[in-house]
C-alpha cells in the first residue's frame, strides 16, 4: 500500500511529524514501512508554462519552434521535438538551470541552428513511470487543463510534492489498504482526532429504482449490493490532483468517472465499478453464478471461459462483469457515455480469490475482497462517489438507491481481563491505560472491575478472539517498552534417545568404513517388491500409481540400491559403495494398515583398494563386505553375540551368501548377487546385505568397561584340525571357545589346506589360540592342560583330528 503523506494529512493531524518519524513510529507499531520516496528528490526549476507560439523548425523536420510565457518578463524560446506540442497549451517547462531527474540539468543550447532556452517535460521526464501517464500523453508532453497559472510550480501541482510511505502490510491487516484504515491507525498512533469525509449529496426528482432494479441468486456470496444511476455525465480528464493522487499510489488515470471509483478504492478501500447504464442492456442487476462454459470479454479484451465456480455480474441475459474483479467490455465507460450505473457491493472473499486466481487477473479490487471490506462502508462509499461524480463529471444523482441486504453486520463482542493481559505481555498497566489504547484505537469500551468488554469495529475482521486485543495493547503501549525477562522454571535439555544415538552411530560408521548414504523410492514394481525381502508377504500396491515402476511399496532395500550402482556403473564409475538406512513395508490384509520397518542395506561393486605407488589392487570380496559388518556389530558392542551361517538365498550366489544372527534370532543377510542376477544388471562382482535395523538398535548392550594393560605373558598355540569338508569353521572355533574357558582370550582361523596330500573329503583348518591370565603367569602345565581339554572336546563334536 503506498499512502500520500499530503492525502493523509486531509484525516490526521500530522504537524510536527516528518514523513520519516511517522515511518518509524508506524514500523515500531507494527506495520513495516518498507521506504519512504520522496517524489521529488532531486527536481527543481520546473513552472507550468503557456505556449504562445508554435511553429515548425526550419531546419528539422520532427522539431518544434515555441514561444513559451514561463510567468517571467519576456517569453523564453524553447525547441521541442514532441508531436502533440501546440499553440494555447498549458505546459510543465523545466527553465535553464533546472535539474531533472538523474542529476539532468538544463542549460541554454542551439537545436539545428536555433537557441532553446528550457526543456518542454513530458510526465516520464519528471520521474514519472511511464506506464501509469495516461493514454493521451504517452507519447508526447503533458497539457495542464486551462485554469492553472503561468509560473506556479509544476511539481506541486502534479501532487509531486510529496513523499510516498511504502506499508509491507500482512495478509490480517487488510484495513490498511485504505487511505481511512491508515488514518485510522495513524490516529490511534499519534493519539489525534481522525476527520473522515462527509459526503452531501443533492438528488434529482427521478429515483434510482425506476431505471434499475436487482435481484441476487447467490446470496452467500453476494449478501449486499448497491446500486446508485448518475445522469448527464461528461468524460472529462479528471482534476489534476486526483491525477497526482492516483499516479503515486500506482494507478493510471482514465478519465473522471474511472478515475473517481479508483479514488474511491484507495481512500476508502471499497472497491467500486461504472458501467455505461445506455450499455447495460437491461433495467436488471441479476447477481448469479456463472454457467459452465459461459464466457465474457472483461476489459483487457480478454475472452473470459467462467465456470460454476465464478460469480458474475449479468443484465439478466448476458455477463457484464466478473464480480470482484474486473468488468465487461461490452458495458465499458467511453467518451459518448451519459449515464452511469455505479456498483458498491459485499462479495465474498474465497469466490473473488477462485475467480482471480482461474483467470490470472490480480486487481486492486480483488486484492481487497480478498482480504475482507468492511460491510459498513459499502453504502458511504457509493455516496462518496455520487458527490464525486457530481462535482467533477457535472452529473446528477438520482435520489435513493437500488439495495438488495441480506449481509448480517455483528460487530465482535470480546471480554477480557486486565491479569490475563498483563500476565501474558509481562507488564503492570494500569485499566485506565488499557482503556486509553482502545478509545485511541476507536473501539467501544466497557469495564466491570478487572474485566474490559471491547465492540471491535467492522473495519478490523482481523481482531477476533481476545489474543488479538492483547496484541493491539502490546504494539500501541510499544514494543520497546515491554520487559525483557528471561524465562523461569524448571526446563529438560534436548537430547537423543538411545535408539536415535546408535542410529546416528551406524550412520557415521558406515561412512567412515567408505560407503556413501543412498535415498532411493520406497516404490518400485511389482515384480522387484519381494526380492530379497526378509520377511515375505503381500506386496501393497498403490490405487493410483505414477508408473508401474513405482507401483508398490517395498519390502527391500536392495533392488533400490543396485538400480543406484548400475546407474553409477554405466557411467564409469569402478568403485561404488553405498548404504540406505529406510523403512520397509509389511502388508497386514487390506483392513489394517502395514507394518513399517527399519532396514539396514547396503552395496558394494569394483575395486575396493588401490595403491598406485605399490602397485596393490584388492577388489571387493565377500571378506570386505563381512569385515565391514563385523566392524558395526563391535562399535555397537555385541560383535560376540553375531553369528554367520551359510545359506541358500533366492537372488544370491549358493556358496558366497551367509544369514547373520544376532543371539540365535536371525537378523538379515549379507553375500554376493547370483551371477545371472549380475549379468541382468550388467554389473561385475557384487556384495550386498540387509539387515533388521529395529533389532540392532534395540539389542542391550553391557556398559563398556575398560580393563588394565596385562602385566603378564600370553602363550599362543596354534593347531590344525582336519575336519570333512562340510564342517565350517564357526563351528569348530565356538566349540574351542567354549572348551578352553576362562583362561583362552583369542581364537582366529589363520590357514586352509585342501590340496592334494589331504585325504578325499577331508580339509584342514588351522587355528591360532592365545592363552592369558591377568593375575599370574601362566605355566606350560596350565595351559598344555586346558588346549588339551581344546583338542578333546573338537574331536569329540566334531571328529576334527590334529594334522600330522
Amino acid at each position: 500500500m503506498f499512502v500520500s503523506y499530503k492525502w493523509l494529512q486531509e484525516y490526521v493531524d500530522l504537524s510536527g511529524i516528518t514523513p520519516d518519524e511517522l515511518a518509524e513510529k508506524i514500523t515500531r507499531s507494527g506495520i513495516e514501512v518498507e521506504g519512504v520516496e520522496v517524489l521529488n528528490e532531486g527536481l527543481k526549476g520546473v513552472v507550468i508554462g503557456h505556449v504562445l507560439e508554435r511553429e515548425q523548425h526550419p531546419n528539422a523536420d520532427k522539431l518544434n519552434k515555441c514561444l513559451v510565457d514561463i510567468g517571467e518578463e519576456n517569453p523564453v524560446q524553447i525547441i521541442c521535438g514532441a508531436p502533440n506540442v501546440d499553440k494555447g497549451q498549458k505546459v510543465a517547462v523545466a527553465t535553464v538551470g533546472a535539474v531533472l531527474p538523474g542529476n539532468f540539468k538544463i542549460k541554454k543550447a542551439k537545436l539545428r541552428g536555433e537557441e532553446s532556452n528550457g526543456m518542454i517535460c513530458s510526465l516520464s521526464e519528471l520521474g514519472i513511470d511511464g506506464k501509469l501517464v495516461a493514454k493521451e500523453f504517452s507519447e508526447g508532453i503533458f497539457v495542464f487543463p486551462n485554469d492553472v497559472t503561468v509560473g506556479e510550480d509544476a511539481l506541486e501541482k502534479l501532487q509531486r510534492d510529496d513523499q510516498i510511505l511504502e506499508l509491507g502490510l500482512t495478509a490480517n491487516r487488510g484495513d490498511c489498504l485504505s487511505m481511512l484504515g491508515v488514518a485510522y491507525e495513524v490516529a490511534a498512533i499519534l493519539n489525534r482526532e481522525v476527520k473522515l469525509p462527509n459526503p452531501t449529496v443533492k438528488p434529482i426528482a427521478e429515483k434510482a429504482t425506476d431505471y434499475i432494479s436487482i435481484k441476487v441468486e447467490a446470496n452467500e456470496d453476494n449478501p449486499l449490493y448497491v446500486a446508485k444511476v448518475i445522469k448527464n455525465v461528461k468524460i472529462a480528464p479528471s482534476p489534476l490532483w486526483m491525477q497526482g493522487r492516483l499516479m503515486a499510489a500506482g494507478i493510471r488515470p482514465h478519465n473522471n468517472v474511472v478515475d473517481i471509483t479508483n479514488y474511491i478504492l484507495l481512500e476508502y478501500g471499497q472497491p467500486l465499478h461504472a458501467f455505461d447504464y445506455d450499455r447495460f442492456g437491461s433495467k436488471e442487476i441479476l447477481v448469479r453464478r456463472a454457467k459452465a462454459g459461459e464466457k465474457i470479454v472483461t476489459l483487457d479484451a480478454a475472452e473470459r471461459i467462467l465456470t460454476e465456480d465464478h460469480l458474475v455480474i449479468t443484465n439478466g441475459i448476458e455477463p457484464v462483469a466478473l464480480a470482484g474483479v474486473m468488468g465487461g467490455a461490452n458495458s465499458e465507460v467511453q467518451a459518448d457515455t451519459t449515464t452511469v450505473l455505479l456498483e458498491s457491493a459485499y462479495f465474498k472473499g474465497e469466490t473473488v480469490r477462485k475467480a482471480s486466481k482461474d483467470h490470472g487477473l490480480r486487481s486492486e479490487a480483488s486484492s481487497r475482497f480478498e482480504k475482507g471490506v468492511d460491510p459498513n462502508r459499502v453504502r458511504a462509499a457509493a455516496e462518496r462517489a455520487a458527490e464525486l461524480l457530481a462535482l467533477y463529471a457535472s452529473g446528477e444523482v438520482l435520489e435513493g438507491e437500488a439495495v438488495v441486504d441480506t449481509l448480517q453486520i455483528d460487530p465482535a463482542v470480546i471480554s477480557i481481563t486486565l491479569e490475563k493481559i498483563n500476565r501474558v505481555l509481562g507488564t503492570d498497566i494500569s485499566i485506565q491505560e488499557v482503556k486509553s489504547i482502545f478509545t485511541r484505537l476507536q473501539f467501544e469500551t466497557s469495564v466491570d472491575h478487572e474485566t474490559i468488554t471491547v465492540t471491535v469495529p467492522t473495519r478490523r475482521g482481523d481482531i477476533t478472539i481476545a489474543e488479538d486485543l492483547i496484541e493491539e495493547v502490546a504494539r500501541l503501549y510499544g514494543y520497546d517498552h515491554l520487559p525483557s525477562t528471561l524465562p523461569s522454571g524448571s526446563s529438560t535439555p534436548g537430547h537423543l534417545t538411545a535408539y536415535q544415538q546408535k542410529r546416528r552411530a551406524v550412520r557415521r560408521y558406515l561412512e567412515g568404513a567408505g560407503l556413501y548414504q543412498a535415498l532411493t523410492y520406497s516404490l518400485t514394481s511389482e515384480e522387484k517388491a519381494t526380492q530379497f525381502a526378509l520377511e515375505i508377504r503381500e506386496p501393497i500396491k498403490l490405487a493410483m500409481p505414477m508408473s508401474e515402476d513405482r507401483s508398490h511399496l517395498r519390502l527391500s532395500i536392495i533392488p533400490q540400491l543396485l538400480e543406484v550402482v548400475k546407474y553409477n556403473v554405466a557411467r564409469q564409475n569402478d568403485r561404488v559403495a553405498l548404504y540406505e538406512a529406510g523403512p520397509v513395508f509389511l502388508a497386514n490384509g487390506t483392513e489394517e494398515l502395514p507394518d513399517e520397518k527399519e532396514r539396514l542395506a547396503g552395496a558394494i561393486t569394483g575395486l575396493w583398494e588401490q595403491h598406485q605407488w605399490q602397485g596393490e589392487k584388492k577388489e571387493v570380496d565377500f571378506f570386505v563386505l563381512k569385515g565391514i559388518l563385523e566392524g558395526l556389530f563391535a562399535k555397537l558392542g555385541f560383535e560376540q553375540k553375531i553369528e554367520y551361517r551359510q545359506a541358500i538365498v533366492e537372488g544370491m550366489h549358493p556358496g558366497r551368501t551367509a544369514e547373520v544372527y544376532l543371539a540365535g534370532e536371525k537378523i538379515g543377510f549379507v553375500g554376493q548377487l547370483h551371477p545371472m542376477l549380475q549379468k541382468e544388471y550388467d554389473l561385475k562382482e557384487t556384495y550386498v546385505f540387509e539387515l533388521c535395523l529395529e533389532v540392532i538398535l534395540s539389542e542391550e548392550v553391557a556398559p563398556l568397561q575398560y580393563q588394565s594393560i596385562p602385566r603378564y605373558p600370553s602363550i599362543t598355540r596354534d593347531i590344525a584340525l582336519v575336519v570333512e569338508k562340510e564342517k565350517v569353521a564357526g563351528e569348530l572355533e565356538s566349540i574351542i571357545v567354549e572348551a578352553g574357558g576362562k583362561l583362552l582370550k583369542d581364537v582366529h582361523v589363520f590357514d586352509l589346506y585342501e590340496g592334494e596330500h589331504m585325504e578325499p573329503g577331508k580339509k584342514s583348518i588351522a587355528f591360532s589360540l592365545k592363552y592369558f591370565d591377568p593375575e599370574k603367569t601362566l605355566t606350560d602345565e596350565e595351559v598344555t592342560k586346558v588346549h588339551d581339554k581344546v583338542l578333546t572336546a573338537v574331536k569329540e563334536k566334531a571328529g576334527a583330528v590334529l594334522r600330522g
